[in-house]
């Protein structure tokens, strides 16, 4: 039997206290590292936004862009998967971002399906996940916290290589998560600063076994130790302004004293205007400040003597910044939907609660980011701070609410004649099938195209003359892209050139999602190669186990508008667009309400949209210029159906105008119209 001892030591003298998990080894014993370059990714810019600087454009105002913008930096809002979008950040960002609030889902029985408003009126609908947002889902939480903690784990690994060194990252959570993420946060950062508590609420959700819960946790961890802090103030109780009872010619003020207990020798010791600080007391006392001090304080009269004959030193109540803010925060509520920045999103966090830690742990020009940004909240207070930002979602719909709520912020923001920066919006191209077919089973996709085809009631292609083309259904073939994944721009001309080399004319394309603005792609492909592409999305129903029923393939929302010509003020042909139709797809309406609105779409598609923007002056291979837009609003939730751009082209002849239209689950659907200036 071996002896353990210095020159033969037991292997658990080499180990270090972590936590470990399913997945964070591989079967050899060896940390399973994150590839960053295998994850990296292009960005591809399919909108840029500059909401008052395009609508000065639209009616050839003049617009100054010195006084107007901070400066070039043109702020960030990916649609992907934050793993991806993070890794892809780290080439130009790495070591350049300040500051990281994130704040991950983490109920693990949490449901998704909110309930968003519709039409003129105060209707409302549910809206269900995105396939997107539920594959996600399932695999963040598919193997329980393990799955929870490699994926949060894995990202917070790439967060640090973008973090620079003065910077710092908050993670929200709640008591179900909070001791694992701390766990893997000393791993990853190492430098704890605190735990913050947030009380959410007076009224918490709890059960009869259990302390009723009602606060969530920020988590504040530094990388080098050595991160920006601004210590940030509250409001005085009622009990402490009573303290400022006092006035002279400056104001109200109150005392504070300015010796303490304990004799000292040296001059804090000696006495000063004749007082012997050091016979008084028990124990003898002495100055807080030396004479020198003290003698300039007094030359200032910021020394008060009170009625004893005893020095103390003025603060007055107009230079008070406030009660010094702990690490315990009770002074934020939640939102309220009465508040004017509601959102009506379902996990929106109070704008005070951000600006409290973007003020803490940023300055004017540091670059904020949030890889989990919801409803926008990082990135609206963000800017509103004169913070340049980056945000990322994989929902349709968060991009969706961020989008309109930080063109709502430039509006704000120019109005008030205060700066403000442009910002662009990406896509991850291809990322859905490169990410999520690595999860797929081998196999599943010729299974899950068999039970598309059959429900499709297309007939399929044993000799199929291409890879890409699985069926046909009457005159037309048929594509069916890959489980759980996106429907690119890429396939979208590989398609169609392969439909056309086997002498077809027509092609459905079914998918289960699309990538954001393929419209403009399909129309131009369509152009170019000559084959007629309908875009069709996959129900969830066709999962539902036992089912035989055919459920309905709605294809990618109809979308038709026209140009309007007038005369404006001084002679010149304007240029407006209207819409003439729209027809959504319903893809994330729950089964049980399916039937009901299939109705209403038909008879006031318009109802379903949300937002719409045109640019006047598209170019193929461009992002999307938002030249005019126009939302609905918690507050109004009017429509506009033909723009009040008043557009005004330099030249004459013949234009492309792109409309893109946003309906209330956040799917964007675009169409091109020739114009003629």
């Amino acid at each position: 039997m071996s002896t353990f001892g210095p020159q033969n030591p037991h292997p658990l003298t080499t180990m270090r206290t972590e936590l470990v998990w399913e997945g964070k080894y591989d079967e050899f014993g060896r940390r399973r590292e994150v590839d960053v370059a295998k994850l990296t990714m292009p960005l591809q810019r399919i909108e840029t936004i500059d909401a008052p600087h395009s609508e000065a454009d639209a009616q050839g105002m003049l617009f100054d862009d010195a006084t107007a913008h901070r400066d070039d930096f043109r702020n960030i809002l990916v649609w992907g998967d934050n793993k991806l979008v993070s890794a892809s950040l780290v080439g130009e960002f790495s070591g350049k971002i300040d500051l990281i609030y994130i704040d991950p889902p983490f109920d693990v029985g949490a449901d998704f399906t909110m309930r968003i408003p519709i039409g003129a009126d105060q209707e409302t609908l549910a809206k269900d996940q995105s396939l997107l947002e539920m594959v996600a889902y399932r695999d963040m939480w598919g193997r329980g916290a393990d799955s929870y903690i490699q994926m949060i784990y894995e990202r917070l690994l790439i967060m640090r290589e973008l973090i620079s060194d003065r910077g710092s990252i908050y993670v929200h959570c709640d008591w179900r998560m909070a001791s694992r993420l701390m766990l893997i946060l000393d791993e990853v950062f190492g430098h704890f600063e605190n735990q913050i508590s947030w009380k959410r609420s007076a009224i918490a959700a709890g059960v009869k076994t259990q302390w009723r819960n009602s606060q969530d946790f920020l988590l504040f961890y530094s990388k080098s130790g050595a991160h920006k802090f601004f210590p940030q103030h509250g409001e005085y109780s009622e009990s402490s302004k009573k303290h400022y009872n006092k006035r002279d010619n400056r104001g109200v003020f109150r005392t504070v004293p300015v010796m303490a207990s304990g004799r000292r020798s040296g001059p804090t010791g000696r006495p000063w205007r004749g007082v012997d600080v050091a016979s008084r007391g028990k124990n003898g006392m002495h100055w807080l400040k030396s004479p020198d001090v003290l003698e300039e304080l007094d030359r200032k009269e910021l020394i008060y003597w009170n009625s004893n004959g005893v020095p103390e030193l003025k603060y007055y109540q107009e230079e008070a910044k406030g009660v010094y803010i702990s690490d315990f925060w009770d002074d934020i509520d939640v939102i309220n939907s009465m508040a004017l920045e509601y959102q009506n999103y379902l996990t929106q966090k109070p704008e005070a609660l951000l600006e409290r830690i973007i003020k803490a742990s940023s300055e004017e020009g540091d670059v904020v980011a949030d890889f989990f940004c919801g409803s926008g909240t990082t990135l609206a207070v963000a800017e509103k701070l004169g913070r340049r930002w980056i945000g990322c979602d994989l929902g349709r719909f968060a991009i969706h609410t961020t989008r309109k709520r930080l063109i709502e912020v430039q509006r704000e923001l120019h109005m008030g004649e205060k700066p403000y920066r442009s910002f662009d919006v990406y896509n991850l191209g291809r990322y859905e099938r490169q990410w999520w077919q690595k999860e797929a089973l081998k196999g599943a996709d010729e299974e899950h195209r068999g039970v598309v085809l059959q429900f499709f009631r297309a007939e399929i292609l044993n000799q199929a003359p291409s890879p890409l083309i699985h069926a046909r259904k009457g005159t037309a073939f048929v594509h069916v892209d890959g489980i759980d994944s996106v429907f690119t721009r890429d396939e979208v001309k590989a398609v169609a050139e392969a439909v056309k080399a086997a002498g077809g004319r027509e092609v459905h394309c079914l998918a289960w999602d699309f990538e954001m603005d393929l419209r403009q792609v399909v129309a131009a492909v369509e152009a170019d190669v000559g084959v007629k592409m309908r875009l069709h999305r996959i129900p969830r129903e066709i999962m539902e186990r036992n089912r035989t029923e055919v459920p309905p393939f709605f294809e990618v929302a109809l979308l038709e508008a026209v140009p309007i010509y007038r005369k404006g003020p001084n002679g010149q042909k304007t240029v407006e667009v209207k819409l003439t139709n729209f027809l959504p797809s319903l893809t994330e309406v729950p089964s049980k309400e399916l039937e009901t609105l299939q109705e209403r779409a038909i008879q006031s598609g318009f109802d379903f949209i949300d937002f719409w923007a045109v640019d006047f002056d598209w170019k193929p291979g461009q992002p999307f210029n938002h030249h005019w837009q126009d939302y609905r609003t918690r507050k109004d939730r009017s429509l506009k159906t033909v723009s009040n751009a008043e557009y005004v082209y330099d030249q004459a002849g013949k234009h492309t105008a792109c409309v893109k239209v946003v309906d209330v689950f956040g799917c964007d659907t675009s169409i091109t119209v020739s114009v003629e200036a």
